[in-house]
């Protein structure tokens, strides 16, 4: 016993004199575990904790999965499961994981029970040691059981059909409540908002007396971190975050503050909670919150809104068909001046019908994939059911969102059910509410995860937005949402090189338009030099401030003149993004294969928050030339008109008003704002308004692929199930 103990990696707690394993009969065995608790698993998310669950395997088939322990590293189960086994050298094969909502599962380690060591008729105690079969030396933590092994006489042929009975409702069961989980998190009925205004005598974590805090806010799988605050006890972020409040949640919001302590893990600075059960709705609420554990206080300010945002249905049910309900939401969001001032936050809906999908990428090994379709609109999420063992799956369903910002972009992603691991990508789309043709059903390829490229297969949409123009172009002018579920940002050569080159393209662009200004000085073309020398004595002689927004409105203008007359220059700057992202797919895998072999993220771990800065910063100087570009050049019509609308109302008010007023305007409002508004969160109209504008890299994201002409929205291929 004790020679199988170390054999397996098993603690069995039981009587010294214990008998020898009974021999192995051809026969069925009948195997109750009782999943105890796990002790110091691994940790997998940033606030230090997990949300661990377990998976029973025999023979390759998934027989079992716990419940999910949220934010606990030492979780107690205590669930019972009773498995019939018709062989005892298949092991039981334990696995943890780490549910992260909309991501792929963290593996937190692994385990096998021999049952060929276990004795029989006695309930034994046993502790399971997690590994990574690629970390072995890891410390990933245990698990203990309670196992019984019982033989089960009697014909074999009735046992053997009662095992396959049992696997089958087994597996069943999983089905039908991981369903039924994914339903209840997906439909969501309010929104808590939350801003985050600032902190008093927090702890002093540094050794120069001061702390560098940020604050960490969590509700169920709902994940937000605030910016970082350098060298201050008094921290002011204003920053606000939206959650969204669902039937099964316990509603309470749980925040922790940290320390940002460079190459070193980040200190904990203390805790609090809101409990959302004791506040009204519909008003905002001023809580200044003492952190446990810690010292000091935190400022929020939280409002609680009800809503019903989203839903879901059949093709057969849906509003926008009815007439009568349509005319209503057209009523509801006309440009009246009257609907224009209510509720500035409800912009529109938008449907999505999700007919069909043809030709997918088969991810089993039958040749098959169990394709379902998730659409995402911001931070609402909903998902189609499972069709199984299909490459032209038909779903027929439709989904219905609010529009918060018409600038959101909808994302339409295919992925294949694998119940043994997180789901397989198949493909995806990403469609701009701007660029939707209302009730047109149309046949979209679908692309890789970087939308960079085409992946097999097509999805069939009917897309239909409805908004109120006049609140679209002021919600322009507020931040930009922030997502909840975004991957997290690593190193990569590729993407260095890539944005390096875009930065370089504005720069050049600059360069460029320096020499033809000094050409004009040269007399390289005399024709040229004249009129410009006649311009300038011209524009200086007669300046004024007002002609300064209107001289930006002449590459709006003539930009929509050279579209109009057939000749887009956008075309050029898109070639040029579409090369640089096909270079990088190319090497992308490779990047990836010598990072592991040479452990490059191991080696540079010191400096990979530094590359990470770097690369995001090339990325923002490049997004935002090219956005200020794309304004100009017409990318998107609504955005280039309204920049026409404020360059025109700026002109009107620099003609008709002295400069002295509006300096004088400025700073008073300027002055008298905190005042005014203690719990104000500062933002720039302008920098809110270029965030809505693609940069070239989203221009060729959101790119539909040209398709083959035998994919029409009317064309039907016949059905292939499995």
């Amino acid at each position: 016993m004790l020679l199988l103990s170390l054999r397996f990696g098993i603690n069995i707690v039981g009587p010294s004199n214990a008998d020898p394993p009974a021999p192995i009969h051809p026969r069925m065995y009948q195997l109750d575990i009782v999943l105890k608790k796990g002790n110091n698993l691994a940790i997998r998310d940033r606030g230090g904790t997990s949300d661990p669950y377990v998976k029973f395997k025999i023979a390759g088939k998934e027989v079992f999965r716990s419940k999910t322990i949220h934010k606990n590293l030492n979780p107690v189960w205590d669930e019972k499961v009773s498995l019939l086994v018709d062989s005892l050298r298949e092991p039981l094969y334990v696995k943890v994981f780490d549910y992260d909502f909309g991501l792929q599962d963290d593996f937190m380690g692994s385990a096998h029970l021999y049952l060929e060591s276990l004795e029989h008729h006695r309930t034994l105690d046993v502790t399971l040691d997690l590994k990574d079969p690629h970390y072995p030396d890891h410390n990933l933590g245990s698990l203990e059981l309670g196992v019984t092994l019982t033989p089960k006489e009697g014909d074999f042929r009735e046992a053997t059909m009662l095992l396959r009975r049992s696997w089958k409702r087994s597996s069943k069961h999983q089905s039908l409540r991981l369903s039924d989980v994914h339903r209840k998190a997906q439909l969501w009925r309010g929104i808590v908002s939350i801003s985050l205004i600032e902190g008093r005598n927090l702890q002093p974590m540094d050794t120069n007396g001061l702390s560098d805090p940020y604050v960490k806010f969590r509700m169920g799988h709902q994940k937000y971190k605030s910016k970082t605050i350098n060298k201050t006890l008094n921290p002011q972020w204003r920053e606000q975050f939206d959650f969204h409040l669902y039937d099964e949640q316990g509603g309470f919001i749980d925040i922790t503050v940290w320390d940002k302590d460079a190459g070193k893990k980040d200190d904990f600075m203390g805790r609090c909670q809101v409990d959302l059960s004791v506040l009204p709705k519909e008003c905002t609420h001023r809580l200044d919150l003492p952190l446990e554990e810690g010292e000091g206080t935190l400022v929020l300010l939280v409002t609680l809104t009800a809503s019903a945002a989203v839903s879901i249905s059949d093709l057969s049910v849906n509003i926008l068909d009815d007439p009568h309900e349509r005319r209503e939401i057209l009523h509801r969001y006309s440009n009246s001046l009257r609907t224009s001032l209510h509720n500035i936050k409800d912009v529109g809906v938008v449907q999505v019908k999700v007919i069909r999908a043809e030709g997918l990428m088969a991810a089993d090994v039958t040749g098959k994939s169990d394709p379902f379709c998730v659409v995402e609109l911001s931070n609402d999420r909903l998902q189609t059911h499972t069709v199984y063992k299909n490459l032209n799956p038909e779903w027929n369903k439709v989904f219905t969102f609010n529009v918060k910002d018409i600038h959101s972009v909808l994302e339409v992603t295919v992925y294949d059910e694998d119940r043994d691991r997180s789901a397989d990508f198949l493909g995806k789309v990403a469609i701009p509410l701007l660029s939707i043709q209302n009730g047109e059903r149309k046949a979209y390829a679908l692309k890789s995860k970087e939308l960079t490229g085409p992946t097999k297969g097509v999805i069939f949409l009917e897309l239909d937005v409805i908004y109120n123009a006049v609140k679209a172009g002021l919600r322009t002018l507020i931040p930009i949402e922030q997502k909840y579920i975004e991957e997290e940002p690593r190193v990569s050569k590729q993407l260095l090189l890539q944005n390096f080159n875009r930065v370089r393209r504005c720069i050049m662009f600059l360069i460029n338009a320096g020499c033809y200004i000094n050409s004009c000085f040269e007399w390289e073309s005399p024709q040229r030099s004249i009129c410009a020398f006649l311009l300038f004595i011209v524009v200086v002689w007669n300046f004024e401030l007002y002609m300064i927004p209107l001289a930006l409105l002449l590459p709006l203008a003539w930009n929509y003149i050279l579209i109009a007359s057939g000749k887009d220059t956008r075309q050029g700057d898109v070639q040029a993004v579409e090369d640089l992202l096909e270079d990088e797919d190319e090497d992308y895998d490779r990047d990836d294969k010598d990072s592991e072999k040479k452990g490059f993220m191991n080696k540079l771990y010191a400096i990979q928050d530094v590359c990470i800065s770097v690369q995001s910063a090339l990325d923002e100087v490049a997004s935002y030339g090219e956005r200020i570009k794309n304004t100009f050049n017409w990318t998107v019509p609504f955005l280039s008109w309204l920049a026409i609308v404020a360059l025109c109302v700026a002109t009107v008010i620099v003609y008709f008003i002295p400069l002295r007023y509006i300096v004088l305007a400025w700073g008073v409002n300027k002055f008298t704002k905190k005042l005014r508004d203690p719990y104000t969160i500062d933002n720039n109209e302008l920098l809110d308004f270029l965030s809505r504008v693609p940069s070239d890299v989203q221009v060729v994201q959101y790119r539909e692929l040209k398709l083959d002409p035998s994919h029409s929205p009317n064309k039907r291929k016949k059905n292939n199930p499995g």
